[in-house]
């Protein structure tokens, strides 16, 4: 597992091309969404599993997963060979500390979805999780769509503060980010990783080589500009 500090995860990976681009170019982590509520997921599980396999240290698979359950999580991860999971369903805390205890290798990442008013309650979330919790990472609600993720919608940035201000443990920031504010979007929050998705894709809803590389640039530039 490489340092948590300073790292650039980008998402939604689709097949082993575009993973070894966006290695190339530079990212850490590469994040696959499986088993979608939707059921339209961007990349087959087998793929992903291909994919996983081959990625050398530090850099790392991540399975992005809506279900809730610690014993389904932790059978997921081990199919996939994935050593860290990043949950963006409600899971009850008490599935956290299952989750930690059936698999303390895992390294868990849990979803902090900001919406209009709900700072308090992510605030109180932290206070309640982070036992059990190795990083959060903040997303963007969707009102029109109810989306929790994937949204490429940005939000009050002074929650995220807020929250890594509060939280014991590390946080990525995600929701929105991009080339053109990802420097903006670290020095306000200094957080301790970033996250994009729809960001970085070109009209064929592949990652664009130049946005990544930018992405990747202008976030080191910002977490070296913060310390």
């Amino acid at each position: 597992m490489t340092t948590v500090n300073k790292l650039v995860q980008v998402a939604g990976v689709i097949d082993a091309a575009e993973a070894d681009m966006i290695i190339g170019e530079g990212a850490d982590w590469l994040g696959f969404a499986l088993r979608l509520p939707s059921g339209k997921d961007d990349i087959a599980e087998q793929d992903a599993a291909n994919i996983i396999k081959g990625l050398q240290s530090p850099h790392a698979g991540v399975l992005i997963s809506y279900l809730t359950d610690a014993t389904e999580v932790s059978e997921f991860c081990t199919e996939l060979g994935v050593i860290a999971v990043q949950l963006h369903g409600d899971v009850e805390t008490e599935q956290l500390r299952l989750l930690k205890e059936l698999r303390p290798d895992l390294f868990v990442l849990k979803s902090l979805v900001v919406k209009e008013d709900n700072a308090e309650e992510l605030l109180r979330l932290v206070d309640e999780t982070h036992p059990f919790v190795d990083m959060y990472i903040t997303d963007t609600f969707d009102p029109k769509t109810g989306a929790k993720g994937a949204t490429g919608l940005t939000h009050d940035w002074n929650v995220s503060a807020e929250l890594v201000r509060r939280s014991p443990k590390p946080l990525m920031m995600a929701g929105g980010l991009n080339p053109e504010n990802v420097y903006d979007a670290i020095v306000a929050v200094k957080p301790a990783a970033v996250d994009a998705h729809t960001g970085l894709e070109g009209p064929d809803g592949r990652k664009d080589r130049a946005k990544v590389a930018t992405f990747v640039a202008e976030a080191r530039r910002a977490f070296d500009a913060i310390g």
